[in-house]
Protein backbone atom coordinates (compact mmCIF):
# COMPACT_ATOMS: atom_id res chain seq x y z
CA UNK A 1 0.00 0.00 0.00
CA UNK A 2 1.18 3.32 -1.01
CA UNK A 3 2.70 5.68 1.70
CA UNK A 4 0.56 9.07 2.41
CA UNK A 5 3.34 11.56 2.84
CA UNK A 6 0.58 14.03 3.94
CA UNK A 7 -0.22 12.10 6.76
CA UNK A 8 0.18 13.66 10.22
CA UNK A 9 1.61 10.69 12.84
CA UNK A 10 2.34 13.05 15.30
CA UNK A 11 1.12 16.72 15.62
CA UNK A 12 2.04 19.54 18.86
CA UNK A 13 1.08 22.58 19.33
CA UNK A 14 2.23 24.96 22.34
CA UNK A 15 3.88 21.82 23.86
CA UNK A 16 5.32 22.53 27.32
CA UNK A 17 7.04 20.72 30.31
CA UNK A 18 7.60 21.75 33.49
CA UNK A 19 9.44 20.55 36.48
CA UNK A 20 9.02 22.60 39.24
CA UNK A 21 10.30 26.40 38.44
CA UNK A 22 12.09 24.62 35.32
CA UNK A 23 10.68 24.27 32.17
CA UNK A 24 12.07 22.08 30.06
CA UNK A 25 10.25 22.57 27.11
CA UNK A 26 9.01 26.46 26.17
CA UNK A 27 6.14 26.22 23.88
CA UNK A 28 7.24 24.14 20.93
CA UNK A 29 5.06 23.17 17.78
CA UNK A 30 5.85 20.69 15.30
CA UNK A 31 4.30 18.12 13.03
CA UNK A 32 5.35 14.22 12.06
CA UNK A 33 4.69 12.79 8.69
CA UNK A 34 4.06 9.40 7.79
CA UNK A 35 7.25 7.84 5.99
CA UNK A 36 9.52 10.87 7.26
CA UNK A 37 12.49 10.73 9.66
CA UNK A 38 11.97 13.34 11.40
CA UNK A 39 14.82 15.06 13.69
CA UNK A 40 15.37 16.62 17.24
CA UNK A 41 18.78 18.19 16.92
CA UNK A 42 20.36 20.30 19.79
CA UNK A 43 22.99 20.11 22.54
CA UNK A 44 22.49 18.21 25.89
CA UNK A 45 19.94 19.94 27.98
CA UNK A 46 18.17 21.21 24.80
CA UNK A 47 14.73 19.84 25.50
CA UNK A 48 14.96 16.96 22.88
CA UNK A 49 14.74 13.94 25.05
CA UNK A 50 11.71 15.32 27.11
CA UNK A 51 10.04 16.13 24.09
CA UNK A 52 10.76 12.49 23.14
CA UNK A 53 9.44 10.95 26.53
CA UNK A 54 5.97 13.08 25.61
CA UNK A 55 5.72 11.68 22.55
CA UNK A 56 6.33 8.45 23.89
CA UNK A 57 3.52 9.02 26.25
CA UNK A 58 5.81 8.13 28.91
CA UNK A 59 5.80 11.76 30.35
CA UNK A 60 2.55 14.14 30.26
CA UNK A 61 3.12 17.26 29.05
CA UNK A 62 2.47 20.25 31.25
CA UNK A 63 0.64 22.71 28.76
CA UNK A 64 -0.24 22.97 24.98
CA UNK A 65 -1.38 20.50 22.75
CA UNK A 66 -0.43 16.62 21.34
CA UNK A 67 -2.04 13.87 19.38
CA UNK A 68 -0.37 10.84 17.84
CA UNK A 69 -2.30 8.74 15.34
CA UNK A 70 -5.51 10.97 15.78
CA UNK A 71 -4.91 9.56 19.70
CA UNK A 72 -5.32 11.65 22.68
CA UNK A 73 -1.90 10.89 25.04
CA UNK A 74 -3.61 11.60 28.25
CA UNK A 75 -6.66 9.21 27.73
CA UNK A 76 -5.48 6.99 24.61
CA UNK A 77 -2.06 5.82 26.15
CA UNK A 78 -1.76 2.40 25.66
CA UNK A 79 -3.33 2.17 22.04
CA UNK A 80 -0.37 4.59 21.26
CA UNK A 81 2.38 2.77 22.92
CA UNK A 82 0.77 -0.10 21.15
CA UNK A 83 1.53 1.44 17.82
CA UNK A 84 5.41 2.56 18.81
CA UNK A 85 8.68 1.64 18.78
CA UNK A 86 11.22 3.03 21.49
CA UNK A 87 14.78 3.16 21.53
CA UNK A 88 16.01 4.82 25.08
CA UNK A 89 19.22 6.32 25.51
CA UNK A 90 19.97 3.63 27.53
CA UNK A 91 19.75 -0.05 26.08
CA UNK A 92 17.76 -1.55 29.16
CA UNK A 93 18.75 -4.95 27.40
CA UNK A 94 17.94 -8.21 29.72
CA UNK A 95 21.25 -9.74 30.45
CA UNK A 96 19.99 -12.33 31.25
CA UNK A 97 18.48 -13.81 28.70
CA UNK A 98 19.96 -14.26 24.81
CA UNK A 99 19.70 -12.31 22.41
CA UNK A 100 16.80 -14.11 21.03
CA UNK A 101 14.99 -14.19 23.86
CA UNK A 102 15.38 -10.39 24.24
CA UNK A 103 13.26 -9.56 21.65
CA UNK A 104 10.82 -12.90 22.19
CA UNK A 105 10.44 -12.08 26.12
CA UNK A 106 9.59 -8.28 24.92
CA UNK A 107 7.16 -9.39 22.20
CA UNK A 108 4.99 -11.06 25.27
CA UNK A 109 4.41 -7.66 26.82
CA UNK A 110 2.20 -6.61 23.34
CA UNK A 111 0.51 -9.72 23.40
CA UNK A 112 2.40 -11.29 20.52
CA UNK A 113 1.49 -15.04 19.99
CA UNK A 114 5.48 -17.33 20.48
CA UNK A 115 5.45 -18.90 16.90
CA UNK A 116 4.96 -15.31 15.71
CA UNK A 117 7.49 -13.83 18.25
CA UNK A 118 9.88 -16.64 17.15
CA UNK A 119 9.63 -15.42 13.67
CA UNK A 120 9.46 -12.06 13.72
CA UNK A 121 12.77 -12.59 16.16
CA UNK A 122 14.57 -14.10 13.33
CA UNK A 123 13.82 -11.69 10.62
CA UNK A 124 14.82 -8.97 12.96
CA UNK A 125 17.95 -10.52 13.62
CA UNK A 126 19.20 -11.16 10.36
CA UNK A 127 17.72 -7.39 9.86
CA UNK A 128 20.70 -5.91 12.22
CA UNK A 129 22.96 -8.45 11.29
CA UNK A 130 23.06 -10.34 14.60
CA UNK A 131 22.19 -13.77 13.64
CA UNK A 132 24.85 -15.44 14.27
CA UNK A 133 24.92 -13.94 17.85
CA UNK A 134 21.26 -15.21 18.76
CA UNK A 135 21.83 -17.97 21.64
CA UNK A 136 24.65 -15.61 23.18
CA UNK A 137 24.44 -13.23 26.14
CA UNK A 138 23.74 -9.25 25.86
CA UNK A 139 27.07 -8.87 28.01
CA UNK A 140 29.06 -10.51 24.90
CA UNK A 141 27.96 -7.78 22.79
CA UNK A 142 29.88 -5.24 21.76
CA UNK A 143 28.40 -1.59 21.97
CA UNK A 144 27.38 -1.35 17.96
CA UNK A 145 26.00 -4.80 18.70
CA UNK A 146 23.81 -4.01 21.55
CA UNK A 147 22.72 -0.57 19.92
CA UNK A 148 21.55 -3.00 16.94
CA UNK A 149 20.25 -5.68 19.26
CA UNK A 150 18.15 -2.33 21.03
CA UNK A 151 16.50 -1.09 17.91
CA UNK A 152 15.49 -4.82 16.62
CA UNK A 153 13.80 -5.51 19.97
CA UNK A 154 11.75 -1.99 19.45
CA UNK A 155 10.46 -3.34 16.39
CA UNK A 156 8.90 -6.62 16.93
CA UNK A 157 5.33 -5.42 17.73
CA UNK A 158 5.87 -3.68 14.12
CA UNK A 159 5.34 0.14 14.84
CA UNK A 160 3.78 2.67 12.88
CA UNK A 161 6.38 5.00 14.28
CA UNK A 162 10.60 4.12 15.75
CA UNK A 163 11.44 6.92 18.13
CA UNK A 164 15.06 6.69 18.48
CA UNK A 165 16.63 9.08 21.36
CA UNK A 166 20.57 9.56 20.92
CA UNK A 167 20.66 6.05 19.05
CA UNK A 168 24.65 6.17 18.36
CA UNK A 169 25.74 8.10 21.22
CA UNK A 170 29.14 6.09 22.38
CA UNK A 171 29.68 3.73 19.09
CA UNK A 172 32.83 3.93 17.14
CA UNK A 173 32.64 5.42 13.82
CA UNK A 174 32.44 1.99 12.16
CA UNK A 175 29.48 0.99 14.42
CA UNK A 176 27.82 4.56 13.74
CA UNK A 177 28.08 4.19 9.90
CA UNK A 178 26.87 0.54 10.13
CA UNK A 179 23.69 1.65 11.92
CA UNK A 180 22.93 4.61 9.61
CA UNK A 181 22.40 1.77 7.36
CA UNK A 182 20.01 -0.26 9.23
CA UNK A 183 17.88 2.99 10.06
CA UNK A 184 18.46 4.32 6.31
CA UNK A 185 16.81 0.61 5.34
CA UNK A 186 13.90 0.25 8.09
CA UNK A 187 12.87 4.10 6.56
CA UNK A 188 12.82 2.04 2.86
CA UNK A 189 10.44 -0.56 4.36
CA UNK A 190 8.64 1.90 5.20
CA UNK A 191 8.51 2.98 9.01
CA UNK A 192 8.57 6.29 10.10
CA UNK A 193 11.17 7.46 12.05
CA UNK A 194 11.76 10.28 14.77
CA UNK A 195 15.29 10.58 16.00
CA UNK A 196 16.79 12.83 18.67
CA UNK A 197 20.73 13.62 18.30
CA UNK A 198 23.73 15.89 19.17
CA UNK A 199 25.71 14.57 15.90
CA UNK A 200 25.17 17.40 12.69
CA UNK A 201 26.45 14.62 10.42
CA UNK A 202 23.47 12.22 11.50
CA UNK A 203 21.51 14.65 11.10
CA UNK A 204 22.08 15.39 7.51
CA UNK A 205 22.82 11.34 6.97
CA UNK A 206 19.18 10.20 8.22
CA UNK A 207 16.70 13.34 8.39
CA UNK A 208 14.39 14.34 5.71
CA UNK A 209 12.93 17.50 8.02
CA UNK A 210 14.53 18.49 11.97
CA UNK A 211 14.04 20.90 14.26
CA UNK A 212 17.00 22.66 15.60
CA UNK A 213 16.26 23.18 19.81
CA UNK A 214 18.14 25.69 21.83
CA UNK A 215 17.33 25.84 25.70
CA UNK A 216 13.49 24.48 25.44
CA UNK A 217 12.45 26.28 22.57
CA UNK A 218 12.52 24.99 18.31
CA UNK A 219 14.83 28.16 16.45
CA UNK A 220 14.78 26.33 12.92
CA UNK A 221 12.66 23.97 11.16
CA UNK A 222 13.19 22.52 7.52
CA UNK A 223 15.23 19.70 5.91
CA UNK A 224 18.93 19.87 6.49
CA UNK A 225 19.29 21.48 3.00
CA UNK A 226 17.04 24.43 3.50
CA UNK A 227 18.55 24.93 7.06
CA UNK A 228 21.76 25.36 5.15
CA UNK A 229 20.67 27.43 2.41
CA UNK A 230 18.57 29.55 4.92
CA UNK A 231 21.13 30.57 7.58
CA UNK A 232 24.26 30.02 6.11
CA UNK A 233 26.69 30.65 2.85
CA UNK A 234 27.96 28.29 0.39
CA UNK A 235 31.04 27.36 1.23
CA UNK A 236 33.08 28.26 5.49
CA UNK A 237 37.07 28.58 5.13
CA UNK A 238 38.47 27.80 8.79
CA UNK A 239 41.58 29.05 10.13
CA UNK A 240 43.45 27.00 13.02
CA UNK A 241 46.05 28.20 15.01
CA UNK A 242 47.96 26.38 17.19
CA UNK A 243 48.28 27.52 20.91
CA UNK A 244 46.49 30.27 20.57
CA UNK A 245 44.15 31.24 23.18
CA UNK A 246 40.68 32.66 22.84
CA UNK A 247 41.16 36.41 23.25
CA UNK A 248 44.14 36.11 20.56
CA UNK A 249 41.63 34.08 18.37
CA UNK A 250 39.03 37.18 18.57
CA UNK A 251 42.06 39.75 18.23
CA UNK A 252 42.77 38.16 14.49
CA UNK A 253 39.16 37.93 13.74
CA UNK A 254 39.05 41.49 13.71
CA UNK A 255 41.59 41.93 11.38
CA UNK A 256 39.24 40.38 8.87
CA UNK A 257 36.89 42.66 8.39
CA UNK A 258 35.59 43.11 5.12
CA UNK A 259 36.78 39.15 4.12
CA UNK A 260 33.71 36.88 3.42
CA UNK A 261 29.92 37.59 5.03
CA UNK A 262 30.80 37.04 8.32
CA UNK A 263 33.90 36.45 10.45
CA UNK A 264 33.33 34.08 13.78
CA UNK A 265 36.19 33.36 16.59
CA UNK A 266 35.59 29.77 18.16
CA UNK A 267 37.73 28.59 21.03
CA UNK A 268 39.76 26.82 18.57
CA UNK A 269 39.66 28.64 15.34
CA UNK A 270 38.36 30.91 13.35
CA UNK A 271 35.53 30.13 10.96
CA UNK A 272 34.87 32.91 7.67
CA UNK A 273 31.64 32.53 5.49
CA UNK A 274 31.69 32.64 2.44
CA UNK A 275 29.71 32.13 -0.80
CA UNK A 276 33.33 31.27 -2.97
CA UNK A 277 35.77 29.55 -0.86
CA UNK A 278 38.94 29.69 -3.25
CA UNK A 279 38.50 33.99 -3.25
CA UNK A 280 37.85 34.28 -0.09
CA UNK A 281 41.62 31.97 0.73
CA UNK A 282 43.11 33.67 -1.84
CA UNK A 283 42.26 37.37 0.00
CA UNK A 284 42.79 35.99 4.24
CA UNK A 285 46.58 35.17 1.75
CA UNK A 286 46.67 38.66 0.78
CA UNK A 287 45.89 39.87 5.12
CA UNK A 288 48.76 37.60 5.61
CA UNK A 289 47.06 36.69 8.49
CA UNK A 290 49.68 33.29 8.74
CA UNK A 291 46.90 30.39 10.17
CA UNK A 292 48.83 26.79 11.76
CA UNK A 293 46.04 25.20 8.25
CA UNK A 294 43.57 26.64 6.36
CA UNK A 295 40.63 24.58 5.02
CA UNK A 296 37.73 25.89 2.54
CA UNK A 297 35.11 23.36 2.95
CA UNK A 298 30.96 23.38 2.16
CA UNK A 299 28.75 24.75 4.73
CA UNK A 300 26.87 22.16 7.20
CA UNK A 301 24.51 21.68 9.90
CA UNK A 302 26.81 22.63 12.60
CA UNK A 303 27.29 26.04 11.00
CA UNK A 304 23.84 26.84 11.08
CA UNK A 305 23.82 25.46 14.89
CA UNK A 306 26.57 28.57 15.63
CA UNK A 307 25.11 31.38 13.33
CA UNK A 308 21.38 30.87 15.90
CA UNK A 309 22.99 30.01 18.76
CA UNK A 310 26.28 31.97 19.05
CA UNK A 311 28.35 28.38 19.94
CA UNK A 312 29.55 25.28 18.84
CA UNK A 313 27.78 22.67 19.48
CA UNK A 314 29.79 20.84 22.01
CA UNK A 315 30.22 23.85 24.23
CA UNK A 316 28.62 23.83 27.64
CA UNK A 317 26.38 20.95 26.82
CA UNK A 318 27.58 18.88 29.66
Amino acid sequence: MPVDENEILVRAHGLRKRYGDFEAVRGVDFEIRRGEAFGFLGANGAGKSTTMRMIGCVSEPSDGALDLFGLDPHTDGPAIRARLGVVPQDNTLDNMLTVFENLTVYAGYFGIKRRTAARRAAELLEFVQLTARSRDKVDDLSGGMQRRLAIARSLINEPDLALLDEPTTGLDPQARHLLWERLFQLKQRGVSIVLTTHYMDEAEQLCDRLVIMDEGRIIASGSPRELIDTHVTKEVVELRYGGLHTTDLADIARTLDGIGSQVEALPDRILVYTDDGDDTTAALEARDVSPTSVLARRATLEDVFLRLTGRALGEDDG
